[in-house]
Protein backbone atom coordinates (compact mmCIF):
# COMPACT_ATOMS: atom_id res chain seq x y z
CA UNK A 1 0.00 0.00 0.00
CA UNK A 2 1.72 3.48 -0.90
CA UNK A 3 2.43 6.16 1.96
CA UNK A 4 1.62 9.37 0.17
CA UNK A 5 2.35 12.84 1.78
CA UNK A 6 0.26 15.42 3.20
CA UNK A 7 2.09 18.12 1.92
CA UNK A 8 0.58 21.59 -0.04
CA UNK A 9 -0.23 19.50 -3.15
CA UNK A 10 -2.38 17.01 -1.79
CA UNK A 11 -3.94 19.90 0.40
CA UNK A 12 -4.91 21.77 -2.57
CA UNK A 13 -6.36 19.21 -3.98
CA UNK A 14 -9.00 18.74 -0.76
CA UNK A 15 -9.39 22.28 0.17
CA UNK A 16 -12.63 24.39 -0.91
CA UNK A 17 -12.15 27.88 -0.87
CA UNK A 18 -14.81 29.81 1.17
CA UNK A 19 -17.50 31.37 -1.26
CA UNK A 20 -17.64 34.98 -1.03
CA UNK A 21 -21.65 35.02 -0.85
CA UNK A 22 -21.82 32.65 2.06
CA UNK A 23 -23.17 32.67 5.31
CA UNK A 24 -23.28 31.17 8.28
CA UNK A 25 -25.40 28.32 7.48
CA UNK A 26 -23.21 27.62 4.76
CA UNK A 27 -21.27 26.34 6.73
CA UNK A 28 -22.09 23.74 9.29
CA UNK A 29 -23.20 23.49 12.54
CA UNK A 30 -21.17 21.63 14.46
CA UNK A 31 -21.88 20.13 18.09
CA UNK A 32 -18.87 19.17 20.35
CA UNK A 33 -19.25 17.06 24.06
CA UNK A 34 -16.55 18.05 25.90
CA UNK A 35 -15.44 19.38 28.77
CA UNK A 36 -15.85 18.62 32.65
CA UNK A 37 -15.78 20.09 36.38
CA UNK A 38 -11.98 19.85 36.36
CA UNK A 39 -11.31 19.83 32.77
CA UNK A 40 -13.13 22.85 30.78
CA UNK A 41 -9.45 23.79 29.72
CA UNK A 42 -10.31 20.94 26.97
CA UNK A 43 -13.66 22.19 26.16
CA UNK A 44 -12.53 25.56 25.75
CA UNK A 45 -9.40 24.52 23.16
CA UNK A 46 -11.60 21.87 21.07
CA UNK A 47 -14.21 25.08 20.79
CA UNK A 48 -11.38 27.61 19.29
CA UNK A 49 -9.76 25.49 17.54
CA UNK A 50 -13.71 24.61 15.62
CA UNK A 51 -14.51 27.90 15.69
CA UNK A 52 -10.86 29.06 13.63
CA UNK A 53 -11.70 26.68 11.45
CA UNK A 54 -14.80 28.18 9.59
CA UNK A 55 -17.66 26.21 11.05
CA UNK A 56 -20.68 28.79 10.29
CA UNK A 57 -21.99 27.56 14.21
CA UNK A 58 -21.22 25.65 17.73
CA UNK A 59 -22.56 24.22 20.49
CA UNK A 60 -20.88 22.89 23.29
CA UNK A 61 -22.23 20.14 25.26
CA UNK A 62 -21.04 19.36 29.05
CA UNK A 63 -21.74 20.40 32.81
CA UNK A 64 -23.93 22.95 33.26
CA UNK A 65 -22.44 24.74 36.14
CA UNK A 66 -19.65 25.72 33.78
CA UNK A 67 -21.58 27.51 31.06
CA UNK A 68 -20.16 30.72 32.65
CA UNK A 69 -16.74 29.67 31.70
CA UNK A 70 -17.72 28.77 28.38
CA UNK A 71 -19.27 32.27 27.50
CA UNK A 72 -16.67 34.23 28.91
CA UNK A 73 -13.75 32.53 27.14
CA UNK A 74 -15.83 31.93 23.58
CA UNK A 75 -19.37 34.32 23.50
CA UNK A 76 -19.13 33.05 19.72
CA UNK A 77 -20.28 29.37 21.59
CA UNK A 78 -23.62 28.10 22.18
CA UNK A 79 -24.55 25.71 25.34
CA UNK A 80 -26.37 22.83 24.98
CA UNK A 81 -27.43 20.04 27.96
CA UNK A 82 -27.56 16.74 27.94
CA UNK A 83 -30.72 16.31 26.53
CA UNK A 84 -28.78 17.76 23.48
CA UNK A 85 -28.59 14.38 22.27
CA UNK A 86 -32.71 14.03 21.91
CA UNK A 87 -32.48 16.04 18.49
CA UNK A 88 -29.52 16.34 16.54
CA UNK A 89 -30.95 17.76 13.59
CA UNK A 90 -29.83 21.33 13.69
CA UNK A 91 -25.85 19.44 13.32
CA UNK A 92 -23.75 18.58 10.74
CA UNK A 93 -21.25 16.84 12.78
CA UNK A 94 -20.26 15.93 16.51
CA UNK A 95 -16.77 15.78 18.63
CA UNK A 96 -16.61 13.97 20.99
CA UNK A 97 -14.26 13.54 24.22
CA UNK A 98 -11.65 16.01 25.26
CA UNK A 99 -12.39 16.27 28.81
CA UNK A 100 -15.07 14.49 29.32
CA UNK A 101 -14.25 11.92 31.56
CA UNK A 102 -14.83 8.15 31.79
CA UNK A 103 -17.62 8.22 34.14
CA UNK A 104 -21.31 6.63 33.71
CA UNK A 105 -22.80 9.73 32.63
CA UNK A 106 -19.84 10.55 29.75
CA UNK A 107 -20.31 7.10 28.85
CA UNK A 108 -24.39 7.41 28.10
CA UNK A 109 -23.66 9.55 25.68
CA UNK A 110 -21.32 7.34 23.47
CA UNK A 111 -24.63 4.83 23.85
CA UNK A 112 -26.45 7.80 22.38
CA UNK A 113 -24.75 7.71 19.59
CA UNK A 114 -25.91 4.11 18.03
CA UNK A 115 -29.33 6.09 16.34
CA UNK A 116 -26.99 8.87 15.72
CA UNK A 117 -26.13 9.47 11.71
CA UNK A 118 -24.01 12.51 11.53
CA UNK A 119 -20.14 11.57 11.25
CA UNK A 120 -18.53 11.50 14.38
CA UNK A 121 -14.44 12.22 15.80
CA UNK A 122 -13.93 9.99 18.85
CA UNK A 123 -10.72 11.84 20.64
CA UNK A 124 -9.64 11.43 24.41
CA UNK A 125 -12.12 10.09 26.86
CA UNK A 126 -14.83 9.27 24.42
CA UNK A 127 -11.35 6.49 23.13
CA UNK A 128 -10.81 5.38 26.66
CA UNK A 129 -14.63 4.94 27.57
CA UNK A 130 -14.71 2.99 24.24
CA UNK A 131 -11.92 0.87 25.86
CA UNK A 132 -12.34 0.68 29.20
CA UNK A 133 -16.28 -0.49 28.04
CA UNK A 134 -15.87 -2.30 25.50
CA UNK A 135 -18.25 -0.60 23.33
CA UNK A 136 -19.19 -2.54 20.35
CA UNK A 137 -18.50 -0.03 17.69
CA UNK A 138 -18.88 -2.35 15.29
CA UNK A 139 -22.53 -1.85 15.30
CA UNK A 140 -22.08 1.89 15.06
CA UNK A 141 -23.84 3.05 11.36
CA UNK A 142 -22.29 6.59 10.97
CA UNK A 143 -19.26 7.70 9.37
CA UNK A 144 -16.34 8.26 12.13
CA UNK A 145 -12.92 9.42 12.71
CA UNK A 146 -10.67 8.08 15.43
CA UNK A 147 -7.58 10.28 16.97
CA UNK A 148 -5.77 8.60 19.25
CA UNK A 149 -2.06 8.78 20.78
CA UNK A 150 0.18 5.75 21.01
CA UNK A 151 -1.21 4.68 24.49
CA UNK A 152 -4.84 5.29 23.75
CA UNK A 153 -4.56 3.37 20.62
CA UNK A 154 -2.81 0.41 22.42
CA UNK A 155 -6.09 0.47 24.59
CA UNK A 156 -8.35 0.21 22.27
CA UNK A 157 -6.54 -2.30 19.96
CA UNK A 158 -4.16 -4.20 22.16
CA UNK A 159 -0.11 -3.54 22.99
CA UNK A 160 2.24 -2.46 20.03
CA UNK A 161 6.26 -1.87 20.82
CA UNK A 162 6.54 -0.13 17.54
CA UNK A 163 5.00 2.97 15.68
CA UNK A 164 5.37 0.60 12.64
CA UNK A 165 3.32 -2.04 14.48
CA UNK A 166 0.48 0.73 15.31
CA UNK A 167 0.12 1.49 11.58
CA UNK A 168 -0.51 -1.99 10.39
CA UNK A 169 -3.07 -2.23 12.87
CA UNK A 170 -4.57 0.92 11.90
CA UNK A 171 -4.68 0.10 8.40
CA UNK A 172 -6.71 -3.41 9.53
CA UNK A 173 -8.80 -1.56 11.86
CA UNK A 174 -10.07 1.27 9.58
CA UNK A 175 -10.63 -1.14 7.07
CA UNK A 176 -12.49 -3.75 9.52
CA UNK A 177 -14.72 -1.00 11.24
CA UNK A 178 -14.80 1.12 7.90
CA UNK A 179 -13.47 4.22 9.75
CA UNK A 180 -10.40 7.02 9.42
CA UNK A 181 -8.28 6.49 11.80
CA UNK A 182 -5.95 9.37 12.59
CA UNK A 183 -2.19 7.72 14.70
CA UNK A 184 -0.86 10.92 15.87
CA UNK A 185 2.48 11.01 16.02
CA UNK A 186 6.12 12.78 14.94
CA UNK A 187 4.53 12.28 11.42
CA UNK A 188 1.16 11.78 12.35
CA UNK A 189 -0.09 8.49 10.27
CA UNK A 190 -4.16 9.03 8.95
CA UNK A 191 -5.98 5.55 6.87
CA UNK A 192 -9.36 4.51 5.77
CA UNK A 193 -7.71 1.29 5.17
CA UNK A 194 -7.50 1.49 1.89
CA UNK A 195 -5.51 5.01 1.51
CA UNK A 196 -2.46 6.14 4.03
CA UNK A 197 -1.27 9.22 4.31
CA UNK A 198 1.84 10.68 7.19
CA UNK A 199 1.37 14.48 7.40
CA UNK A 200 4.62 16.88 6.31
CA UNK A 201 3.72 19.24 8.91
CA UNK A 202 3.89 20.24 12.67
CA UNK A 203 7.18 20.19 15.31
CA UNK A 204 7.84 19.20 18.96
CA UNK A 205 6.12 22.21 20.16
CA UNK A 206 2.63 20.17 19.54
CA UNK A 207 3.53 17.87 21.84
CA UNK A 208 2.42 19.20 24.92
CA UNK A 209 -1.80 18.62 26.47
CA UNK A 210 -4.46 20.55 24.37
CA UNK A 211 -2.78 19.78 21.25
CA UNK A 212 -5.19 16.61 20.61
CA UNK A 213 -8.31 18.95 22.03
CA UNK A 214 -7.89 21.88 19.41
CA UNK A 215 -7.24 18.89 16.68
CA UNK A 216 -10.48 17.19 17.44
CA UNK A 217 -12.17 20.43 17.31
CA UNK A 218 -10.29 21.20 13.68
CA UNK A 219 -11.66 17.81 12.08
CA UNK A 220 -15.07 18.25 13.73
CA UNK A 221 -15.57 21.85 12.20
CA UNK A 222 -14.01 20.10 8.67
CA UNK A 223 -16.69 17.64 9.04
CA UNK A 224 -19.53 19.92 9.55
CA UNK A 225 -18.61 22.63 6.87
CA UNK A 226 -18.81 19.36 4.41
CA UNK A 227 -15.99 17.69 3.93
CA UNK A 228 -16.00 13.48 4.11
CA UNK A 229 -13.77 12.04 7.01
CA UNK A 230 -10.89 11.15 4.72
CA UNK A 231 -10.88 15.03 3.69
CA UNK A 232 -11.43 16.55 7.27
CA UNK A 233 -8.81 14.32 8.98
CA UNK A 234 -5.94 15.33 6.47
CA UNK A 235 -6.86 18.73 6.81
CA UNK A 236 -7.18 19.33 10.45
CA UNK A 237 -4.01 17.84 10.56
CA UNK A 238 -2.12 19.39 7.96
CA UNK A 239 -3.53 22.79 8.93
CA UNK A 240 -2.84 21.85 13.35
CA UNK A 241 1.11 21.57 11.92
CA UNK A 242 1.34 24.21 9.91
CA UNK A 243 -0.27 26.89 12.18
CA UNK A 244 2.30 25.20 14.62
CA UNK A 245 5.25 25.91 12.09
CA UNK A 246 4.48 29.17 11.66
CA UNK A 247 4.10 29.59 15.87
CA UNK A 248 7.79 29.62 15.45
CA UNK A 249 8.48 32.60 13.99
CA UNK A 250 7.19 34.10 17.68
CA UNK A 251 7.86 30.67 19.88
CA UNK A 252 10.30 28.34 20.59
CA UNK A 253 9.50 25.12 20.71
CA UNK A 254 9.84 24.89 24.59
CA UNK A 255 7.99 27.63 25.23
CA UNK A 256 5.06 26.98 22.52
CA UNK A 257 1.21 26.62 23.57
CA UNK A 258 -1.50 24.91 21.75
CA UNK A 259 -3.13 28.49 22.24
CA UNK A 260 -0.57 30.37 20.22
CA UNK A 261 -1.11 27.59 17.72
CA UNK A 262 -4.76 28.17 17.28
CA UNK A 263 -4.47 31.97 17.25
CA UNK A 264 -2.33 31.32 14.08
CA UNK A 265 -4.88 29.59 12.55
CA UNK A 266 -5.75 32.37 10.53
CA UNK A 267 -1.97 32.82 8.94
CA UNK A 268 -2.10 29.06 8.05
CA UNK A 269 -5.57 29.65 6.15
CA UNK A 270 -4.36 32.69 4.61
CA UNK A 271 -0.81 31.03 3.38
CA UNK A 272 -3.57 28.27 1.71
CA UNK A 273 -5.54 30.31 0.37
CA UNK A 274 -1.99 32.23 -1.27
CA UNK A 275 -0.66 28.85 -2.78
CA UNK A 276 -4.41 28.10 -4.85
CA UNK A 277 -5.36 31.35 -6.37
Amino acid sequence: MELLKIDLNCIKNTYKKRPCDSYKGTHGHALLIAGSSDKMGAAIIASKACLRSGVGLLTVAFYPENKSVLFNSIPEAMYANSCVMNDLSPYQAIGIGPGIGVDEVSLQYIYELYENKLPVVFDADALNLIAKYKIDWKNFNFPFVLTPHPKEFDRLFGEHDSESGRRITAIKKAKELNCVIVLKGHKTFITDGIHTFENTTGNSGLAKGGSGDALTGMITSFLAQGYTTLESAKLGVYLHGLAADITLQTQSEESMLITDVIENLGLAFQRLNSEIQ
